[in-house]
C-alpha cells in the first residue's frame, strides 16, 4: 500500500454528498452485520439451546474484542495511507465473515466467525471519521458525523426487518448469508468513486497537516499516547467519552434483548416483531441522530459550545421514562406507542460526541482519535453490555423460576446472585421446558424468562442515566477545550 499525499478537499458539494452517502451505506451494512445477533438471536438460542449469557457474548465480547484492539493499528495506518483503500478492504472482510456465520456447525464455530466480523469492522469508523473531517469544516462536522451515524438506526432497522423475516421463513443461517454478501458491491463502489482528500484541507486557517515523519514503532506509540492524553487527559473531553461509553453500554445491552423481549412478552411472530421494533424504534432513532447533531451545531454557534454536552444529557434523561413504558406495557400496541419516543432522545449523543472528538485533535490524528474513543467505548459498552445484560437475565430467570412468589426487582437483586443457573438451564434449556415435559413446567420456564428479561432490560437502560451525568459535567468546560484546539491549529477564534 503506497503512501499518498491526497487531493485537495475543495470538492463540489455534489461529490461531498456522494462520499457521505456511500459511507452511510457502508456504516449501515456495518451495523446490520454487527447487530444481526440481536434480531435473530431468539432463533439461534432455540436452535442451539444456549443461554442468554452465551447469546450476549455472540453479540458483544466475541465481536468486540478484536474489533476494539485492531482499531488503533488500523487507525495509525489510516493516518498515512489511503483511507479509501482501507475502508474498501475492511468491508470485504467483515461481509465475508458474516456470510460464513450462516455455515457455522455449532456455537464454537459461530463464535469464531464473529471474531472475524470484528476484525473487518475495525477498519471502517476511524478512517471514515477522518475522511469526513477532511470533507467538512469544523462548524459542520457534528452535523456530517450525525448523518454518518444514521447507519446505526438504519442498520438496526434493516437487520430487524430483514433478519427476522428470513429467520422465520427460512432459517437464521440464511439470514446471515443474505445480509453479508451485499457488502461486496458497496466496497467496490467506494473504491471506484471516493477520492482521497488532502489531510486538514477543510480547516479554515492553517489547518493543513504536516508531513508525517518516517514510521517507526516508537513514533506510533508516541502518537497514540498523545491522542489518548488529548481525549482522556482533559476533564471535559474525558466526561464526553465516559458519557458515550455508558449510554452505549445501555444501548448495546438493552438492544441485544429488545426483540427477544417482544417475542417472549407478546404473541407475535418473528417477522411481526422485527417489523414493529425495526420500523418504530429505528425510525425514531433516525430523527434523534440527525436532530442531536444539527441542534448541537446550531446551538453551539457564537461560543455556546456547552450544548455539545447538554444536548446528549437532556436526551438520555428524557428517554428513560418512555423505556419504562415499553417494558411495563400490557399489550404490544401500547408498547409500540411508547417505543416511538426513546430513540429520538437517546440518540442525541452521537453527532455531538463524534464532533467534539474530531474538533479536539489535529487533522493528522483524527482517525486515531476515533480509534481511541472506540477502544474505550466498545471494550466496555459493546464488549460488556450484551453479555452482562444476558448474565443478569439468566440469574434473574433462575431466581424467579425457583421463587415464583417473589416477582419484585428488589427481591431479584437480593437473591439472584445465589440462584442456581445450572439447574435452571437443565429444567428450561433454551428458556423452555424440554419436549415431552408437562405444560406447567413450560409455562413456569417462560414466565421466569419473561420477567427476568423485563427487569434486566430496565436495569441495562438505566446505566444511560449515569452517562447523562458525565455529559452534564462535560458541558461546563468543553468550550475552553475546543477553543484551545482551534488555537493550536492556528485557526481564528
Amino acid at each position: 500500500m503506497a503512501s499518498i499525499a491526497g487531493e485537495p478537499s475543495g470538492r463540489s458539494a455534489g461529490h461531498r454528498r456522494l462520499v457521505l452517502t456511500l459511507l452511510v451505506l457502508a456504516y449501515t451494512l456495518n451495523f446490520v452485520d454487527r447487530t444481526i445477533i440481536a434480531s435473530i438471536g431468539q432463533a439461534i438460542k432455540t436452535d442451539l439451546k444456549i443461554t442468554d449469557t452465551q447469546l450476549g457474548l455472540l453479540g458483544g465480547l466475541y465481536f468486540a474484542l478484536l474489533y476494539t484492539f485492531l482499531g488503533l493499528p488500523i487507525a495509525r495506518l489510516a493516518e498515512r495511507f489511503s483511507r479509501v483503500n482501507i475502508i474498501s478492504a475492511a468491508i470485504l472482510v467483515w461481509s465475508g465473515f458474516t456470510a460464513l456465520c450462516g455455515t457455522a456447525a455449532g456455537y464454537a464455530t459461530l463464535a469464531t466467525y464473529r471474531f472475524g466480523v470484528g476484525v473487518g469492522e475495525a477498519g471502517l469508523l476511524p478512517p471514515a471519521h477522518s475522511l469526513i473531517s477532511d470533507y467538512y469544516p469544523p462548524r459542520r462536522r457534528a452535523s456530517a458525523l450525525a448523518v454518518l451515524s444514521l447507519g446505526v438506526p438504519v442498520g438496526s432497522l434493516l437487520g430487524a426487518v430483514i433478519g427476522t423475516r428470513l429467520a422465520q421463513d427460512y432459517s437464521w443461517r440464511v439470514a446471515f448469508m443474505a445480509v453479508g454478501l451485499p457488502g461486496v458491491l458497496v466496497a467496490l463502489a467506494i473504491r471506484a468513486l471516493v477520492r482521497e482528500p488532502a489531510r486538514g484541507g477543510s480547516e479554515p486557517d492553517g489547518g493543513r497537516a504536516a508531513a508525517a515523519p518516517k514510521p517507526s514503532f516508537r513514533h506510533e506509540l508516541r502518537e497514540t499516547g498523545a491522542v489518548a492524553r488529548l481525549l482522556l487527559g482533559r476533564w471535559p473531553v474525558l466526561n464526553m467519552v465516559l458519557g458515550a461509553t455508558l449510554v452505549s453500554f445501555a444501548g448495546y445491552g438493552g438492544g441485544q434483548f429488545l426483540i427477544p423481549y417482544w417475542l417472549r412478552a407478546f404473541a407475535l411472530t418473528q417477522a411481526q416483531v422485527g417489523a414493529i421494533v425495526g420500523l418504530i424504534g429505528a425510525g425514531s432513532q433516525v430523527i434523534g441522530v440527525l436532530l442531536g447533531g444539527f441542534l448541537a451545531d446550531r446551538l453551539a454557534r457564537g461560543g455556546a459550545a456547552r450544548w455539545y454536552g447538554l444536548i446528549p444529557a437532556l436526551g438520555v434523561v428524557l428517554a428513560y421514562p418512555f423505556l419504562v413504558g415499553v417494558f411495563t406495557a400490557a399489550t404490544w400496541r401500547t408498547a409500540a406507542i411508547w417505543l416511538a419516543f426513546p430513540g429520538i432522545f437517546s440518540y442525541f449523543y452521537m453527532g455531538p460526541t463524534y464532533g467534539v472528538v474530531q474538533n479536539a485533535v489535529p487533522p493528522a490524528r483524527r482517525a486515531t482519535a476515533t480509534a481511541v474513543l472506540l477502544l474505550v467505548l466498545n471494550l466496555v459498552a459493546l464488549g460488556g453490555g450484551p453479555p452482562i445484560t444476558g448474565w443478569v437475565i439468566d440469574h434473574f430467570a433462575a431466581f424467579h423460576f425457583a421463587h415464583p412468589g417473589a416477582p419484585g426487582l428488589g427481591e431479584a437483586l437480593g437473591g439472584a446472585w445465589g440462584a442456581d443457573t445450572r439447574a435452571f438451564g437443565t429444567a428450561c434449556p433454551g428458556g423452555a421446558a424440554p419436549v415431552g415435559v408437562s405444560g406447567a413446567r413450560d409455562v413456569a420456564c417462560k414466565a421466569a424468562v419473561l420477567l427476568a428479561t423485563r427487569q434486566g432490560e430496565l436495569l441495562a437502560y438505566a446505566v444511560g442515566l449515569w452517562g447523562a451525568l458525565h455529559y452534564l459535567i462535560a458541558s461546563f468546560g468543553i468550550g475552553r477545550v475546543l477553543a484551545d484546539a482551534r488555537a493550536a491549529r492556528g485557526e481564528a477564534a
